[in-house]
């Protein structure tokens, strides 16, 4: 009998539950990831995406400032790959290494993922994802005339480089993840929402763009891509809710893809955090499948229907 297909979309700070920076403080976190995954391997065909917030922000203030004449700064798009290879490398090691404590084989490959968007997206005229270090009004206006960035004050905190977050449209290493699947490896792809990349009409060549693609956006691309029977976004609280934060907070259970449209025209879920995420999983519940929104400590029982936000198309 065929395993179902899972898509465990990792929030960006999956690997930094309490701040830590170094990387051996983020293969323990990793770990326990690789622990949760190897058991699920068991019942489930397994695909990880995660994101790369803290890291990708931690290449970007390296890159930036230790850029010289003779090893200036890389651009964004290859600092998101730098951080696949970063955090696929900690979570493929860790899985490996709990099959092996077993004395079992497992293939996982982390694929460093392109993911395609369009260049005519709205998002690259109203950039909008802060990326980076915080600089003073000053400093930051000076780089954006001298980098051509477009710089914004971010809540208070300081000014920051802001770019697009376009929406993926395909995954070019979508059939090699296939190829993998069905070989029976744990794949890891498209880290940090992929590298995104703008594909040519005449020549269908690829180029990198400076943008960050939201990573349950790319992954539920993803899970679509794959043929995925679920699609899972694995975040901080273990459901979303109606009035986060508030004394008139309130868990959501299972809930079709049309009532979620309706919650969203009510404004219920920020676009910052929630949205995203539960825009996602509703999106994919409407292609037919599962999208479920939850912890890493509730995922198992949420796979088995008895926990977690779960959505379903009716």
């Amino acid at each position: 009998m065929k395993k179902p297909r899972v898509v465990l979309a990792l929030g960006g700070n999956a690997l930094q539950k309490n701040g830590e920076a170094t990387a051996e403080a983020q293969k323990k976190v990793a770990e326990t990831v690789g622990e949760i995954v190897a058991e699920l391997a068991n019942n489930y065909e397994i695909i990880i995406s995660h994101g790369n917030g803290p890291q990708v922000g931690n290449i970007l203030i390296h890159e930036e400032q230790a850029a010289t004449d003779k090893a200036p700064a890389m651009p964004l798009e290859t600092a998101v790959a730098m951080s696949q290879g970063q955090i696929g490398y900690w979570l493929s090691q860790a899985i490996y290494n709990v099959f092996a404590s077993k004395n079992k084989r497992k293939n996982v490959a982390t694929i460093i993922s392109q993911v395609v968007v369009d260049r005519t997206d709205p998002a690259f005229k109203n950039p909008s994802k802060p990326i980076g270090q915080f600089y003073s009004e000053k400093e930051a206006k000076n780089l954006a005339k001298q980098k051509g960035w477009t710089v914004k004050e971010d809540s208070g905190r300081g000014w920051r480089r802001v770019v697009a977050s376009p929406k993926p449209i395909d995954i070019v290493e979508k059939r090699a993840i296939m190829d993998l699947l069905d070989d029976g490896a744990i794949v890891i792809a498209t880290g940090g929402g992929g590298i995104p990349v703008t594909r040519t009409k005449i020549l269908k060549r690829l180029k990198g763009v400076d943008a960050v693609i939201d990573k349950d956006y790319a992954a539920e691309k993803l899970a679509e891509l794959v043929k995925a029977d679920i699609f899972v976004s694995v975040t901080a609280v273990p459901n979303a809710y109606l009035n986060y934060g508030l004394t008139t907070q309130e868990k959501i259970g299972h809930i079709t893809a049309s009532e979620v449209e309706r919650l969203k025209k009510y404004g219920y879920f920020k676009a910052g955090s929630m949205l995203p995420k539960i825009d996602a999983a509703a999106k994919f519940a409407k292609r037919g499948g599962t999208g479920i929104i939850t912890d890493i400590a509730s995922l198992k029982a949420a796979l088995n229907g008895k926990a977690g936000t779960i959505i379903t198309k009716n």
